[in-house]
């Protein structure tokens, strides 16, 4: 008995018996489910692959902001504004600016 149902299988008699309409829904519906299982698995790999290449942009901007950050810091020092003006011919003044106090009238 389980010899004759294995070789039915194998020859492919259970898709062309009279009731082999049932065995199709179940085919079909197995060949669907595999079809989606397959595109989910692909839908999580590219994610997976993008969430890595987002990191890695990450890391790089990151760093990028630091270097830029660092060399604002240097710009903005007063030694080197004080060099960036000699260059350009002015000088830092050697009398100290004085406040100016502004009174309201009523």
């Amino acid at each position: 008995m389980i010899k004759k149902s294995i070789y039915g299988v194998l020859r492919g008699t259970f898709l062309i018996s009279d009731d082999s309409f049932k065995n199709w829904k179940l085919i079909m519906f197995l060949s669907v489910l595999a079809i989606v299982m397959i595109a989910s698995s692909h839908s999580a790999d590219r994610k997976v692959y993008e969430i890595a290449n987002l990191k890695e942009e990450v890391k790089e901007l990151r760093s990028a902001f630091v270097d830029s950050r660092q060399k604002l810091m240097q710009l903005k020092m007063e030694s080197s504004v004080i060099r960036k003006l000699i260059e350009k011919g002015l000088s830092q003044s050697q009398v100290p600016p004085k406040k100016i106090i502004v009174k309201e009238k009523k």
